[in-house]
């Protein structure tokens, strides 16, 4: 009976898991905030968010779209496995640079804040997946 019971907790017990689940939900969520929310409209109406566009806020509109592609393209990398870690580490240079726009170009250094705790985020997952980085590099070294 004691032998059951110790099989049970130790399957039951498998130490990462949790930390692993909550990691991936993380992922998954901002992965498709950043497709279907950030990216996503920059690509679909890039000429109606620059006409709404605050008058301190200008940016050309390749810009817009070049931001868009990026911030698509590392909502994906999130939810893939291999480049989760790289994904990761460049929306957090993203984040960080879209919080220096918001405190020094736009004058809001309130709306600066938000993208802050994102790059955090982001800066965690990427310390968490780092062995995804060492993976890839050695398989392109192959």
């Amino acid at each position: 009976m004691t032998a059951n019971t110790a099989t049970a907790t130790t399957v039951a017990y498998r130490p990462g898991s949790i930390r692993n689940r909550v990691l991936w939900t993380v992922q998954i969520v901002l992965g498709l905030f950043f497709i279907i929310a950030s990216g996503g409209p920059k690509l679909v109406i890039p000429q109606s968010l620059m006409d709404n566009a605050p008058e301190n806020l200008t940016i050309p509109i390749g810009l817009l779209i070049f931001i868009g592609l990026v911030e698509v393209a590392g909502g994906v990398g999130l939810m893939v496995s291999k480049v989760s870690a790289l994904a990761a580490a460049g929306l957090a240079v993203l984040t960080v640079l879209a919080a220096a726009t918001q405190a020094f170009i736009a004058d809001a250094p309130k709306m600066a804040i938000f993208p802050l705790v994102l790059a955090a985020i982001f800066v965690w997952i990427a310390y968490e997946r780092r062995s995804t980085i060492a993976d890839l590099r050695n398989a392109l070294s192959r």
